[in-house]
């Protein structure tokens, strides 16, 4: 239905409003970047054209040529009729001012320790120069690592994830922005090929959704690697691991940062005797929490 339009959409503003009237109509689900349908289908058309992505008015009423018009309607076709996401389509994320390459090897990157890492971890890091390691735990396609790398110049960082597929997608990332003497790339369940390794800051965005929530999924999500978002029943079975095995991999001064989803109340009912800090993000303070090596221990 989609293709068959294509002889009556004559510039990008007609493309516009009929690609936000499909996604409305198709019922689709946003979460990989846009958050609802208007922006999603300025991306891709603004991406499938390579027209600055901030730079929508000026275009509006440029006419397209028949190939233009064709790519674009193949590109919302299979967002509509497969739920792909549109990072997917593109092999395009952005993590605030930073893209990251992205296929299906890895999911989506979406994470509030982005945000976090802008302000270098202020207060709980006063001295961001004295970071010399860093450790990114479950690295996916490697952003936060790159992030960190970014917001502690003197860090050498350990990007892990137990997926070589992933790994190999955090490469070019890591490769793309010119870290990979910084950044070191390695295929691990959690701590397990770390051994000896001890890290003044490990951050981690580890596979937190409950079996029920992964029941429920929207289609789109379904594109994605379901180990790098299921985590047991109730959502705990990775971060229940990096509490066990955290504290032998920090320094003395070494703090924890894990992100955790919607699992606040059921993780602290679980750990009542760890003073879990919760930061603040975009969305709240539900989402990602810290401790010191020293709580950790005792």
């Amino acid at each position: 239905m989609i293709i068959q339009a294509q002889s009556q959409l004559h510039t990008i503003r007609d493309l516009l409003r009929f690609a936000v009237s499909q996604f409305n109509k198709a019922s689709l689900h946003f979460g990989h970047g846009s958050s609802n349908a208007y922006d999603e289908a300025a991306y891709l058309i603004l991406k499938t054209l390579h027209l600055p992505l901030d730079q929508l008015e000026p275009f509006l009423d440029a006419r397209l040529t028949d190939i233009e018009r064709k790519q674009i309607l193949d590109i919302l076709e299979r967002r509509v009729k497969d739920r792909i996401p549109a990072a997917y389509l593109t092999h395009e994320a952005w993590l605030g001012d930073y893209s990251f390459y992205i296929d299906e090897r890895v999911i989506v990157p979406r994470s509030f320790i982005a945000e976090l890492l802008q302000t270098q971890l202020s207060p709980w890091i006063n001295k961001p120069e004295d970071i010399s390691s860093a450790l990114d735990l479950c690295t996916g396609s490697g952003c936060l690592a790159i992030l960190m790398a970014y917001s502690f110049e003197n860090a050498y960082i350990d990007a892990v994830d137990i997926s070589a597929q992933a790994l190999a997608v955090a490469h070019k990332n890591v490769q793309d922005y010119g870290l990979t003497d910084r950044i070191r790339i390695i295929e691990s369940d959690l701590f397990s090929a770390l051994p000896e390794k001890q890290y003044d800051l490990i951050i981690s965005n580890p596979p937190y959704v409950n079996a029920e929530s992964m029941a429920r999924l929207p289609q789109e999500y379904r594109h994605e690697p379901q180990n790098a978002l299921a985590s047991g029943m109730d959502g705990l079975e990775a971060t229940r691991l990096i509490l066990q095995q955290a504290a032998q991999h920090l320094t003395d001064e070494g703090i924890l940062v894990v992100e955790i989803g919607h699992n606040r109340d059921i993780l602290e009912q679980a750990y009542p005797e760890l003073p879990f800090t919760w930061l603040e993000t975009s969305a709240g303070d539900e989402f990602v929490f810290l401790l010191r090596h020293d709580q950790l221990l005792a």
